[in-house]
């Protein structure tokens, strides 16, 4: 019941109320029955749900392995050590195919190509070095100056094949000791005396790993 112009006026007319919530206040929307809306405001006090949080674990980050070391030059190289083969290396360009050899003592590479102690195994990541004669004994390397980018040099180990490609020719003096220094990716070194018939210097073939098939269970991979 409202008053207008002295009388007295009841309005029976039902009341449709429609709630909206607004950020932090509700807003009570009342229709009279003349059309004209009434409106009440009430603060009130909204809660909202926490958000669900998700807890990612991070992976656990496996270490590399060191990158394999080459010992050091034998103080005797004609030392009397054991004459290993641990595989074969054959240099198709050059018609090399012979049994691969561990160490870089004379006596060793008196047989063949040897694998510089500590440095990488083929198809290992790092520098795989390996030391050959050019014109004595077995003279795997005679025509290594002969290899040019590309070439491939083929390791078959007791775990599989493992194919480098050349990528350059290098001729050093024989005190360059950093031909042998650690890569962080699987490359070779091969090296030898030059010129032919001398030892003045070093011829150095540097390559890289392009294929590996690891050998297992007698299959290979």
């Amino acid at each position: 019941m409202i008053t207008i112009g002295g009388r007295r006026v009841v309005f029976a007319a039902a009341v449709a109320v429609a709630t909206v919530v607004v950020t932090g206040a509700t807003v009570v929307t009342a229709s009279r029955g003349d059309g004209e809306p009434v409106h009440r405001a009430a603060i009130v006090t909204t809660t909202t749900a926490p958000r669900a949080t998700t807890t990612v674990k991070a992976k656990p980050i496996t270490p590399r392995a060191p990158l394999p070391m080459p010992k050091d030059a034998p103080a005797n190289p004609y030392a009397d050590v054991p004459v290993v083969q641990i595989g074969t290396i054959s240099i198709p360009k050059i018609g090399v195919s012979q049994p691969l050899y561990e160490g870089i003592w004379l006596t060793v590479l008196d047989q063949g190509p040897g694998h510089w102690p500590g440095s990488a195994e083929p198809g290992q990541r790092g520098n795989l070095v390996v030391a050959g004669h050019r014109v004595t004994h077995t003279h795997p390397f005679l025509d290594i100056d002969r290899l040019a980018p590309g070439d491939r040099v083929i390791f078959t180990m007791p775990n599989g094949q493992f194919i480098y490609a050349v990528t350059g020719t290098t001729i050093v003096t024989p005190d360059q000791i950093s031909i042998v220094y650690p890569t962080k990716t699987p490359t070779m070194t091969l090296f030898a005396c030059h010129p032919k018939h001398s030892a003045a210097q070093r011829i150095v073939v540097k390559g890289r790993l392009v294929s590996s098939r690891r050998t297992r269970e007698g299959r290979h991979e």
